[in-house]
């Protein structure tokens, strides 16, 4: 077998936990070494999320925990990708990978080339978009509701019946004037707060 250059970067935290950067190729054989390298044993993938960061070329950050029950210890591993580059799935290393892939598939719309059931799991079959994006409007898209009257499940497009506001919070009274007058029946020629008899 041919072996390839990986460049990454290793990295103590700040809570002493070790912490692995590298490139999307290089996670299979990563994380491989990590679990089957005796002075490693992170046998269990306890975790697999994302970060979205729209601004970056390679938008998504994943993250890999896993832990080491032989040495007591986690370790963090690292990638990046974006929209359209896939991933190479973890499920043939460690089982706990299916959902934890799904889930970043769902949320954030990562792909992972090899996976073997790589569909939605949080959200309905039907949803359109992913939730955990930073460019997802915060109303979504449609609504579910309940109909009495047909008795099913119906979807919607989503209705905002208020426009947004915009606050200033620096000057948040200035915007309600006369919010904290008293009301006239209430005002006597001494001032505020007295009745008027």
């Amino acid at each position: 077998t041919t072996r390839r250059n990986i460049r990454g970067a290793v990295r103590i935290t700040s809570t002493k936990e070790l912490e692995i950067l590298i490139h999307p190729e290089g996670i299979v054989p990563v994380m491989g070494m990590l679990k089957d390298h005796t002075n490693a044993q992170f046998k269990a993938l306890m975790e697999i999320t994302a970060n979205d960061v729209p601004g970056r070329e390679y938008r998504f950050e994943l993250v890999y925990c896993l832990l080491s029950h032989h040495y007591n210890s986690r370790c963090i591993v690292k990638t990046y990708t974006d929209e359209l580059t896939p991933v190479d799935s973890l499920t043939p290393l460690f089982k706990s990978a299916d959902w934890g892939e799904r889930e970043v598939w769902d949320m954030y719309g990562v792909y992972f080339a090899g996976h073997p059931d790589l569909r939605r799991i949080l959200t309905d079959y039907g949803f359109q978009g992913h939730p955990q994006r930073k460019d997802f409007p915060l109303t979504g898209f449609s609504e579910v509701r309940y109909d009495n009257e047909l008795a099913r499940i119906v979807y919607e497009p989503v209705e905002v019946a208020q426009e947004f506001r915009k606050f200033d919070l620096d000057t948040p009274w200035e915007l309600f004037p006369k919010h904290r007058d008293a009301p006239e029946h209430l005002i006597t020629e001494g001032g505020e707060g007295e009745k008027k008899e």
